[in-house]
């Protein structure tokens, strides 16, 4: 041990994080005013109770709230004091003083409701994924550019202060050329995560009903933009929506866009890359309950002949797979096995691998580990936030998610086809 001790280094220094510490609080003329759009479970707990919560930090106002069905409405207003409840979002975006949206809807509205604001002068931080296909991905990118406004996808791990380090060890050299990466996980889980408690049916609910236990059920499935097919009300398509292709990637556009996006910040920088090869597998081998998305699902992208990236996801069977970057002559490990995320309290490790270490340590001042502090970061609401005021980028920018959504539908898109997705399709020169 003394021998391995004596050959570990420790690097400092900083990284250009988009923001690092929280900025001071500003006036009342700086307020940023936000809406959100969908108010389910995970928004209610990790969007509305948020922005109420960093109200005096971040100087925002929560001002407004929508959600097609009414009982949800009116829960997320008993927090959301000074908020205005709609049950159509065009009625919300009408509102002039409303500066910024947060679209947490099922996927098959990301990408209308996206375009919609921005173009209504709002700014747009969207749940990933960032949209259901591919086509509308590139749509919302056209409108960022266009609009110039704010725009930011969020999965979380792209405010990871350690993909911003692994990014700048790997452009400086210190683990050679990047071969493989890989992340994902899985569960044994007796009742899968979409049937789970988050997700319970509300017998009493639905488009017949009255009150608070109405749904507005053509407006969620969007038939009358093209977004979904139209049929009669399912309760099950309605509270579990990631099990069923109209409206989800279901596993793979949930949790594997999580691990692809800050993978790809941490490889090729912050605008991310294109596959030009993808393949998937798996199947429904243990939740045969009448979904269409897998429970065990593997997705394989090779990126321009130069690397590619492993993504795996079960939710029947145990998997521990590290999050790990793998190059020529050393790894990054960014998240332990077991574990999608790296827990912040933790140092990043880059150590050499196999017969290099004579290459890593000429690239690492001698030491065949090094240590790599991570200082405290802004979430992603955050930089979102910080770059609407002009004082900071955005995590995870429409070029980042555009291009991550690329891999992510490839992906879907193999799996469900049974053949490997090539980008640009043939015939078809690339958008990127």
């Amino acid at each position: 041990m003394a021998a391995k001790s004596s050959r570990r280094g420790f690097l400092g220094g900083s990284v250009a994080l988009p923001s690092v510490f929280p900025q001071t609080v500003l006036g009342a003329n700086d307020r940023i005013n936000i809406a959100v759009i969908g108010v389910g479970a995970h928004a209610y707990a990790h969007h509305v109770k948020a922005i109420v919560g960093r109200r005096d930090e971040d100087n925002v106002r929560l001002t407004a709230i929508c959600d097609v069905y009414r009982r949800r409405v009116t829960r997320a207003l008993a927090i959301a004091k000074e908020a205005e409840g709609f049950l159509d979002y065009r009625r919300l975006l009408d509102r002039k003083d409303i500066d910024a949206v947060v679209i947490a809807t099922p996927d098959h509205w990301h990408a209308k409701m996206s375009i919609d604001a921005m173009e209504a002068g709002k700014h747009v931080y969207c749940e990933k994924p960032m949209t259901l296909t591919i086509e509308q991905a590139f749509a919302v990118r056209d409108t960022v550019h266009k609009t110039k406004k704010v725009y930011t996808v969020g999965p979380q791990g792209t405010a990871n202060a350690a993909y911003w380090h692994a990014q700048a060890a790997i452009r400086e050299g210190k683990i050679g050329k990047v071969i493989i990466a890989q992340a994902g996980g899985g569960r044994s889980e007796r009742v899968h995560t979409y049937d789970s408690r988050a997700w319970s049916i509300d017998p009493d609910a639905g488009p017949d009903r009255t009150g608070e236990d109405y749904i507005d059920w053509d407006m969620w499935l969007g038939w009358r933009f093209g977004l979904a097919p139209k049929i009669p009300f399912n309760p099950e398509h309605y509270f579990r929506f990631r099990k069923y292709w109209p409206y989800s990637g279901g596993q793979a556009s949930d949790l594997l866009y999580h691990s692809l996006a800050p993978l790809l910040l941490a490889i090729a920088g912050p605008n991310g890359a294109y596959p030009t090869r993808v393949t998937a597998t798996g199947g429904l081998y243990a939740h045969r309950d009448g979904r269409d998305i897998p429970d065990t699902y593997v997705t394989s992208l090779d990126y321009a002949g130069e690397y590619t990236i492993l993504l795996v996801n079960c939710a029947a069977a145990s998997v521990r797979i590290p999050t790990t970057i793998c190059g020529r002559y050393g790894s990054i490990q960014l998240a332990p096995s077991g574990s999608r995320r790296w827990d912040p309290h933790n140092d990043l490790i880059l150590r050499a691998e196999g017969d290099f270490l004579a290459e890593f340590q000429e690239r690492n001042n001698g030491s065949e580990e090094v240590e790599i502090p991570l200082e405290r970061h802004r979430d992603i609401m955050g930089c979102f936030l910080d770059a609407i005021r002009g004082q900071g980028t955005v995590t995870c920018n429409v070029e980042l998610g555009t291009a991550t959504m690329v891999g992510i539908k490839l992906g879907v898109d193999a799996y469900r086809q049974s053949k490997t997705m090539l980008w640009p399709p043939p015939g078809q020169t690339a958008q990127s």
